[in-house]
């Protein structure tokens, strides 16, 4: 069925206005992310995530996604200062792709990151060293949104960001009267490390 994105379209006359949710459905509802965005953004190079913005539908928030094996690109990463203080960088191969809608705030595209961030730190994508975090490939649709989710929330709440992931949460338990059974030692992980992405400049990766 073809359709227009919310975006795209003008109301007729005497429409009625669309409900907040189905016109900016990432909407950040308060919060400030500071110097955490670029932080985030950044530390991701150390484990070869490349995060890029792109023009999304308002539909659509980001995504990751593994980058194919006969792709051959990297990032510059600093590693240190030398003793004169001079910033050292290293080459990380690029192993993912992660995309953000750069329609969104500031606070929508950390947040979104989080979420995506999440899929690969609680395994869902695999694992390039199985030290760095699990190979927890082969999880339903529903763990895996509800892990990623959990974390969004406990990351950007933690970080004093209102975002709507209880609905979204909610959402996915529907009628079930238990939650989804997630990791919670994989959630906590994952939300400890992309809190301190947030916070600080991180060293690279050891290779074992």
């Amino acid at each position: 069925m073809f359709v227009f994105d919310v975006g795209d379209t003008e109301p007729m006359k005497d429409a009625p206005p669309l409900p907040p949710e189905v016109i900016e459905p990432f909407a950040v509802r308060k919060g400030h992310v500071g110097g955490g965005l670029e932080l985030v953004i950044e530390n991701a190079k150390r484990d070869g995530i490349r995060i890029t913005k792109s023009h999304e539908g308002s539909q659509s928030a980001g995504s990751i996604c593994c980058v194919a094996e006969d792709v051959r690109e990297s990032q510059k990463f600093q590693a240190g200062v030398d003793k004169d203080r001079n910033p050292v960088f290293v080459d990380i191969p690029v192993k993912y792709d992660l995309v953000v809608n750069k329609g969104l705030n500031r606070e929508a595209q950390y947040v979104t990151i989080v979420h995506e961030l999440a899929h690969l730190y609680c395994g869902h994508l695999g694992t390039p060293n199985p030290q760095w975090w699990p190979d927890r490939r082969g999880l339903n649709h529903i763990v895996r949104e509800f892990e990623a989710e959990s974390i969004a929330y406990l990351v950007s709440t933690r970080a004093g960001i209102d975002n709507p992931s209880e609905q979204y949460l909610a959402g996915y338990v529907g009628k079930q009267e238990q939650v989804p059974p997630i990791s919670l030692e994989c959630t906590m992980k994952a939300a400890g490390l992309i809190e301190h992405m947030g916070r600080e400049k991180m060293k690279p990766r050891k290779s074992s």
